[in-house]
Formats: structure tokens, sequence, C-alpha cells
């Protein structure tokens, strides 16, 4: 299990997944550092560490299920769920709009843990939940991998590591100004 942010911190700089340079994150604000999850849940022992923690600070709430969002959050979503014995489903875009599709349902009976990898502004957690709510199902909570900025939801929240990174506006990033090329390498765009 990983045990504390400043261990989760080694393994990150360890993988290289904290890069520098000039990005577009998936917020659409522009920021100087990114956070390479992938380089994360490319590791199955790796990942299996990460859900053990996240399915520990859950284990309290006494979710039904696991939702994560499409497509970063499918692997975290299912580790964790198998650690804590519950499905594990996501919320993917149909049409534009998030969704629950391929047969998942929730209902009333169900208390869902949201599970993400990297939280910028919480725009995706945020669209998960709404989707949870809509389908009448309660939100037990939320854990993140890396919260680069803290995001209130409104549910319980475990962030596995604080990693604050300063993000800008499109219209206020000084690498804008400076004439840097970005680079945009967020899967949000292509949920």
């Amino acid at each position: 299990m990983i045990d504390t942010g400043a261990e989760l911190l080694r393994e990150l700089e360890a993988r290289g997944a904290i890069l520098s340079g000039h990005f577009r994150l998936s917020s659409g604000r522009h920021s100087n550092r990114f956070v390479q999850k992938f380089r994360i849940l490319e590791d199955p022992v790796l990942v299996e560490r990460v859900a053990r923690a996240l399915a520990e600070a859950a284990r309290p709430l006494a979710p039904t299920v696991v939702v994560s969002a499409a497509v970063g959050g499918i692997v975290l979503g299912y580790e964790t769920a198998r650690q804590l014995g519950t499905l594990g489903i996501f919320v993917e875009k149909e049409n534009g709009k998030p969704a629950l599709r391929r047969g998942f349902a929730l209902g009333p009976d169900d208390r869902a843990f949201v599970v993400e990898d990297v939280v910028t502004t919480g725009g995706s957690v945020r669209e998960v939940l709404d989707v949870i709510r809509a389908h009448g199902a309660a939100v037990a909570g939320a854990g993140v991998i890396v919260q680069r900025a803290p995001a209130d939801f409104g549910v319980p929240t475990t962030a596995l590591l604080d990693l604050p990174i300063e993000s800008h506006e499109p219209g206020d990033c000084p690498q804008c100004r400076a004439g840097e090329p970005i680079t945009e390498p967020g899967s949000r765009f292509l949920r």
C-alpha cells in the first residue's frame, strides 16, 4: 500500500511522471507542470498499492459500487472495486455528455465511491457525481491519487498526494504570452 504522500511522490518522480513544459490540461487551464497518470496506471503492482490505499479510505464509508470516469479512471476504479469487493463501473461520454453506458446501472440502494487519478479543477469528478445522483444513488465519498489544487465535492474526499501545481486560465498564461508552444497530454478530449 502507498502509506504516505511522500512515498507516492517518490514513485511518480522515479517513473518520470511529473513533466515540465507548457501544457493544456484537461480542464482547459494551462500549466508548466503535468502529472502523467499513465506512468502509475501502466504498472499493475503500483496500481494495486494505490488502489489499496483508496479502498482503505473508502471502507468506513460502506460503498456498494466504485464509479470512475473513462478513460484514465477505468483501471483505477476496477482495482479499487476489486479490493473493496464491489462492482466497478465507469462514466463515459455519449453525444458529448457524461453517461452510464454498456448496461451499467445505479439505483437508490447504491452508495458510490468515486475514484479519480489527478484533480485540478475537479470537473471530471463533478460530472461523475452528477451522473450518480441523476440515477438516484447516494455518493459515499471520493478518492483521488493526486490533487493539484483543493477541490470541495461536498462528500468525504481522500487525496493520496496533495501536489500544488500552478495553473492559469489561457488568457492569463505567462507561457502563452512568451510564445512557448503548448502540448495537450490529457485524455479528456478523447472521452
